[in-house]
């Protein structure tokens, strides 16, 4: 489906059904979206290509929409191969087309492309470079590690629209989700599940985004992933501050956990029920049944979290361990942690979880923590009251 969403801009992105995994690693129960925008001016130019599993999709939408006339441009915001992936076709097809990218972006193209024959048909461009194409006039920026560092955006001055690479993106395919976002939790959740398990170790270079792109009046703002964003704009972009920023999202308390018996969970659901006995949000992650980018997600969204796991070969059960390693690659901080350990000899889960820890900056740990020998009992129960009083006191 071609969409017009002006009398000189068409949209000819491609949902992917088919794609299990994001990046080989996050699930796509709604599926996936490539966006690609094309701008018919005085002189045409493609924004973004699309994975080369849609190629002949995205090629047939392109001869369609250009309407007999021919591409001067192929601007490349990101060269990751879900987006680049079907570049070459396009220069195969359009002879006399040019590609436009930074230095970083063509040095990486030569690498995806061994023997592209490209020679004469790039133009590289740079912060605050400008690209006219008639009456819509490109000023490129670029945005190194959002979340690949030869990432650029561009915003286009006559309809005011933030072509915002893989910033603003969304999992789920544009089928599924709507056109256009709106600013209900819909569009959050996956967005946030993206944002932190894809971007969210580059809040600094997110921030520094944010700061180039203040001074323009962003109107629209047209993603490589998800819907496209027109109203509510401040709701976006706030909720981009937030997260790159590392500030809680939410107050309450992410309780992630994984359990052999059922003891520790039994733990955690009381600890769970005890909190909500206080008024305090709570979300609960089975780290070895739940899909583990959701806990990722919840983990930075909420200004609280707990860890409950099990003594396991003299560390901690390996669910856990994954776990707080990706929170610490990804740039975990500014939060109250919890612990909860359980162990039938030599319980040693709360010294090594704190310890994986250490590299998380602002951290402040609960006095108050729950030592399960084996199964809950009397002592055990009533450290889990005292936990629940303080996180609640820290709200």
């Amino acid at each position: 489906m071609i969409t017009q969403l002006s009398d000189s801009v068409r949209y000819i992105g491609c949902d992917d059904f088919d794609l299990d995994l994001f990046e080989g690693q996050y699930a796509l129960p709604e599926g996936m979206t490539y966006n690609s925008y094309l701008i018919l001016d005085g002189k045409v130019a493609v924004m973004d290509a699309v994975d080369a599993s849609k190629a002949d999709e995205w090629l047939y939408k392109l001869e369609d929409a250009l309407e007999g006339r021919l591409p001067d441009y192929l601007v490349v915001h990101h060269m990751e191969p879900d987006h680049s992936g079907a570049i070459l076709r396009a220069m195969d097809k359009y002879p006399a087309m040019k590609l436009v990218l930074t230095a970083q972006a063509l040095k990486m193209l030569r690498q995806f492309f061994e023997n592209a024959d490209i020679d004469g048909r790039t133009l590289v461009v740079g912060d605050g470079d400008k690209l006219e194409l008639g009456s819509h006039k490109l000023t490129f920026l670029t945005a190194p590690m959002v979340h690949w560092p030869e990432v650029m955006v561009s915003y286009d001055e006559f309809d005011s629209t933030l072509y915002s690479a893989d910033a603003f993106g969304k999992f789920g395919a544009i089928g599924k989700c709507g056109f256009f976002g709106s600013d209900d939790d819909d569009w959050a959740c996956e967005a946030r599940r993206y944002y932190f398990n894809i971007v969210g170790k580059f809040g600094a270079q997110v921030q520094a985004l944010l700061r180039k792109v203040k001074p323009f009046e962003v109107k629209r703002i047209f993603p490589l992933h998800g819907p496209l964003l027109k109203e509510n704009l401040d709701y976006y972009l706030e909720l981009y501050d937030t997260w790159s920023s590392y500030a809680a999202e939410t107050k309450g308390v992410a309780i992630a956990y994984t359990s052999v018996y059922g003891h520790t969970r039994e733990a955690v659901e009381m600890l769970a029920a005890e909190l909500e006995k206080r008024g305090v949000k709570v979300a609960l992650s089975d780290l070895a049944r739940c899909d583990m980018a959701e806990a990722v997600e919840d983990a930075f969204r909420y200004d609280r979290i707990v860890l409950a796991t099990t003594t396991y070969n003299g560390g901690i059960f390996p669910f856990m361990h994954t776990f707080i390693e990706h929170l610490v690659g990804l740039g975990f901080r500014n939060k109250c942690v919890a612990f909860i350990e359980n162990g039938s000899w030599a319980p040693a889960a709360t010294r090594n979880m704190k310890a994986m820890l250490e590299p998380c900056a602002n951290m402040t740990y609960a006095a108050a923590g729950v030592k399960i020998m084996s199964a809950l009992n009397g002592e055990s129960r009533g450290q889990i009251v005292a936990l629940a009083d303080e996180l609640s006191n820290n709200q």
